[in-house]
């Protein structure tokens, strides 16, 4: 292997894409069983490797030269083979302290809890520590000399700044899952998610809600990388590459989500965008068609809307996991609070306002198959899309006009 990332598991790493746009070796992810982490790091077939989960303490007993910085920390995220010495070393200490202050969340003289004792959460304990927190407590979810239990971060910790989640909870394909329940943290000024895909975690969504900052760990991931290459080819490269690769690997992974009224021009925009993109598109209500085997009208009247509605979540449970993709939804996918959350796991999510007197009635929308009901949804649904949007878009005379719209906020 020229160079790579090893680790037990990573479907879910966006490494490869990061290293292979800077062009200057390949680049492969090998997965590597516990169990043959030995064979691997005694043969030492490879030019340069980065570590990942769990193996970030695991090979240090196999290098034979360790950096200042990686001996602190007690981890190693890059390695590199000069002539079949190993020589180890620890970018995520840079890719971390770049997420924070990229993220603007206060460290210095606050209260920070770390979730985690692997590398990585050690990592952040020593950057947040030289970035001057007043205080940095451990959370396990088994008590020790160096970590406190989550039973005692939530009854003796309600007052902390901010929370930096340091394990792999609600990482893809677990989405589903938090770490820490925020209730009760009522001083939280920020909550730092490590994790990169999904780009919005249940514990980010969670403090988002609650009007709180959140970051995920994507730039940490590039900027690192980054770090990691300079270290493979002694080429010292800039701050702008970090910037430029981390907007595209943003761009390409996150979803375009559109929601609006029935006749608002979801599908005509979202697959206008798609082609003019090179996205992937989909639409939801096709999805619901497929899964179904029936048409929209048919399942309305045999089964009823809310074995509908029931159906529509299951999609977009589906359909939130994806990357990179044009989503159209229907118009009464944010009803339902947790499938605006699944959308926005991976996406933008963009409200097309189309005016009411432009919404025409068609036969194939149950719910708005007359001018009057249309009237009435407007009504109900407009203040819905509001708060579910990030983005608010007039519609305009073409989808064209609307898609590129769309893009400007891009």
């Amino acid at each position: 292997m020229d160079h790579g990332l090893i680790g037990e598991h990573l479907p879910h790493s966006f490494s490869k894409e990061i290293h292979e746009k800077l062009g200057y070796y390949g680049y492969e992810l090998c997965e590597v069983s516990r169990d043959d982490l030995h064979r691997f790091m005694t043969q030492r077939d490879f030019r340069g490797i980065n570590v990942t989960i769990p193996y970030k303490e695991a090979v240090i007993p196999y290098l034979h030269e360790i950096s200042d910085r990686a001996k602190k920390i007690g981890a190693v995220n890059t390695v590199v083979n000069k002539n079949g010495v190993l020589y180890g070393d620890n970018t995520d200490y840079g890719g971390m302290t770049a997420l924070i202050l990229k993220s603007g969340i206060e460290i210095k003289g606050k209260k920070v809890l770390i979730l985690g004792t692997g590398g990585t959460a050690k990592t952040a304990r020593a950057v947040i520590s030289d970035l001057g927190a007043a205080s940095v407590i451990t959370v396990s979810r088994t008590k020790s000399d160096t970590a406190i239990s989550y039973g005692e971060a939530v009854s003796l910790h309600l007052d902390a700044d901010v929370i930096l989640n340091a394990t792999p909870v609600g990482m893809f394909p677990l989405t589903d899952a938090a770490p820490i329940s925020l209730d009760g943290f009522n001083n939280l000024l920020g909550v730092i998610d490590v994790i990169y895909n999904p780009l919005n975690t249940r514990l980010m969504l969670d403090a988002r809600e609650r009007g709180i900052k959140a970051e995920n760990g994507l730039y940490m991931l590039v900027a690192q990388a980054i770090l990691a290459a300079e270290i493979f080819t002694g080429k010292k490269l800039s701050a702008e590459i970090t910037n430029r690769i981390y907007r595209d690997i943003l761009q390409k992974k996150q979803n375009i989500v559109l929601v609006g009224m029935p006749g608002s021009g979801k599908s005509t925009v979202g697959k206008t965008l798609a082609a003019e993109l090179s996205m992937p598109f989909v639409d939801t209500d096709e999805l619901i068609v497929k899964k179904a085997g029936m048409e929209i009208t048919e399942i309305f009247s045999r089964f009823g809307e809310e074995y509908f509605r029931d159906l529509e979540s299951e999609v977009i449970k589906e359909a939130g996991l994806l990357n990179g993709t044009v989503i159209s939804t229907g118009g009464g996918a944010v009803l339902r609070r947790k499938n605006v959350n699944e959308l926005k796991k991976n996406g933008k999510i963009f409200f097309l306002d189309r005016p009411v007197s432009e919404l025409i009635p068609t036969d194939d929308r149950p719910l708005a198959d007359k001018k009057e009901k249309i009237e009435a949804l407007y009504g109900v649904r407009y203040p819905i899309y509001c708060a579910a949007a990030d983005i608010t878009v007039g519609v305009s005379e073409t989808p064209e006009n609307t898609a590129d719209a769309i893009k400007r906020f891009l």
